[in-house]
């Protein structure tokens, strides 16, 4: 009987021990292989979350790469993630950075962050938009425009309406310490030069501009009729319009004697040190796809894409059909550090 006993116990173990094993076999099993362990990629994103989310889990559906993603929040409008990019410099733990304008790209790129990477998806996107060093590159943009309100007798086609004296206490915009109101106005500084930059912000505070928070409070004060209009991203202007606002979209300074709009695309940055480089570079490649341009297209985001035959909604323009601001993103990134002191007394006065 006790040899009986023991040897039940022993089957029972066994037997145990066996769908045991089995289990981890089918919890470890993908795509029809054995492997230790999922692989993965770690990014950190500047894009906002609702609108970067669904992207990435498109590249996880399809090539089954788990994706750990660190989003900046809303306070800290672009800067936090980078800012941790740059004190786990000596040691990354971050794989990608997707940047939601170029200048903080170029920044890892000046600090030594970035790695240079050729991306194949990156060769239908215009050399303009893309390091040529291939430290970065570009892909679904805004545009920087002006959101009207309607009904105004003689709207504004330029940035410069905003000294107009017609407009005087009657306009608003982002605070330019914060997003991407701090790259156009670096774009302004690199374009025009440092003393016209600064006598167009002097401007402002002589004509009254008022200052809002953000980009989204700037077209919330123009929707509900408190001012006349604001610069403003693309996708603020259009969701709003969507929404029914009495408000109409201008693309800014598109004529023939004018500098065009500042564009601000996405950025896709390989981390120098990565711990998954060649998880990264497929990311990289899902994110400069054609694919991923259409869905950000269509997102509620409005994204213009960068690639030339990306369908897109009919309440948007084609890149190829907008005049755009000649800048050199290297230069606007240099240029952003060295006028924070200046933004910061600006705010202050």
């Amino acid at each position: 009987m006790k040899g009986t006993k023991e040897f039940f116990i022993g089957l029972v173990l066994l037997v145990a021990a066996a769908l045991l094993y089995l289990a981890f076999q089918n919890q470890t099993r993908e795509n029809g292989s054995i492997t230790k362990s999922r692989p993965t990629v770690t990014v950190y994103v500047s894009e906002d979350r609702v609108f970067s989310e669904p992207v990435l889990q498109a590249f996880e559906k399809t090539t089954g790469i788990k994706v750990h993603a660190l989003y900046d929040t809303e306070e800290a409008k672009s800067t936090g993630v980078m800012n941790r990019l740059i004190a786990e410099k000596s040691h990354p733990h971050a794989d990608v950075y997707w940047a939601n304008e170029p200048i903080r790209a170029e920044v890892l790129k000046q600090r030594g962050i970035a790695a240079v990477y050729h991306a194949p998806q990156a060769a239908g996107i215009p050399d303009r938009f893309k390091d040529k060093e291939g430290y970065w590159c570009g892909f679904s943009a805004r545009a920087r425009v002006l959101l009207v309100k309607k009904g105004l007798s003689d709207p504004p086609d330029s940035i410069e309406a905003y000294l107009d004296p017609r407009y005087k206490g009657r306009a608003v915009i982002a605070n330019p310490l914060f997003g991407t109101t701090t790259a156009h106005i670096a774009a302004l500084f690199s374009y025009w030069g440092d003393d016209r930059a600064q006598a167009f912000l002097r401007g402002l505070k002589h004509n009254d501009v008022a200052l809002a928070t953000s980009n989204g409070d700037s077209a919330d004060l123009v929707a509900k009729g408190r001012y006349d209009f604001a610069l403003v991203d693309s996708d603020d202007a259009i969701a709003r319009i969507r929404r029914g606002e009495k408000v109409a979209m201008i693309y800014p300074d598109q004529k023939k004697d004018q500098m065009g709009l500042f564009l601000v695309p996405n950025a896709v940055v390989l981390i120098k040190g990565a711990p998954h480089p060649e998880n990264a570079k497929k990311l990289i490649d899902f994110l400069l796809s054609k694919k991923s341009e259409r869905m950000l297209a269509f997102a509620d985001c409005a994204q213009i894409p960068l690639h030339p035959d990306v369908p897109m909604p009919h309440d948007m323009r084609p890149i190829d059909t907008l005049k755009i601001m000649p800048v050199d993103y290297g230069r606007v990134a240099k240029k952003l550090l060295q006028i924070q002191p200046i933004l910061k007394q600006w705010t202050m006065e």
